[in-house]
């Protein structure tokens, strides 16, 4: 095989062995990266050093733009200091204010898996907050951002009117949660309710960006292809035309 399963399966996909939280969500398995690979082909077609998370569950994400970057370094088109964020290879920065919305998560464990085997610049606040206080103030740049956390239109169309703005001129947008038919379909247990809240937001605001004279969109949705498989809760790629 072209991918080392052995280490998606002990480090990506699972926490050496225990599952990543919400891994299904990007149609993931234990032996198969769902939306992650996508990711991972961005951030190495892309070159992309400046990394940007906003919201996420268990970390597969950051975790998959980490090792994205890294392997850059391994491959010999980054050079210099390697250091996950310190280096020369750039950095994952992951935002997520950890308030139980959508689920309870352990990102702000430092001892936890995920904290200590990928290092992401984690910064537990708001979206809207971590903008203005640390992004703007440390001028930073971004090359690419997956936007994931507050999944109300006015939460994801906040996020994006906010951080598109630090985009890099060939900078690349991810929005999760972006097919409408896998949210209309969708199966809450009862006892889950209590932490569901509806994801249409981010459909809504991609209706919106086909429409821009300033954005190519790109959906990629495989809800329903492989009916008894999982499949992923719709990805969407945006960038400047």
């Amino acid at each position: 095989m072209i991918l080392n399963q052995s280490y998606i399966q002990d480090y990506i996909t699972t926490n050496k062995g225990k599952d990543v939280p919400y891994r299904w969500t990007h149609g993931s398995t234990e032996t198969h990266l769902g939306d992650g690979l996508l990711v991972y082909s961005i951030v190495q077609h892309m070159r992309a050093k400046s990394c940007v998370v906003i919201g996420s569950g268990g970390g597969f994400i950051p975790r998959i733009i980490t090792q994205a970057r890294y392997d850059l370094y391994q491959q010999g088109i980054f050079e210099g200091d390697s250091d996950f964020n310190w280096g020369d290879i750039g950095s994952t920065y992951l935002i997520d204010a950890c308030n139980g919305l959508g689920g309870k998560n352990d990102l702000e464990d430092e001892t936890s898996f995920f904290r200590t085997r990928f290092y992401p610049r984690f910064i537990k606040d708001t979206s809207e907050n971590a903008y203005y206080n640390f992004f703007v103030k440390e001028d930073i740049k971004i090359d690419l951002l997956f936007i994931d956390g507050d999944h109300s239109y006015e939460g994801v169309k906040l996020d994006f009117d906010l951080y598109s703005k630090l985009l890099t001129d060939k900078g690349v947008i991810l929005i999760h949660d972006t097919d409408k038919s896998y949210s209309d379909e969708l199966i809450t247990s009862e006892d889950a309710k209590k932490d569901f809240h509806s994801f249409d937001g981010p459909s809504k605001l991609v209706k919106e960006l086909e429409k821009s004279k300033k954005w190519n969109v790109v959906n990629l949705f495989n809800n329903g292809i492989v009916k008894d498989k999982p499949s992923s809760t719709g990805i969407t790629i945006v960038n400047r035309k």
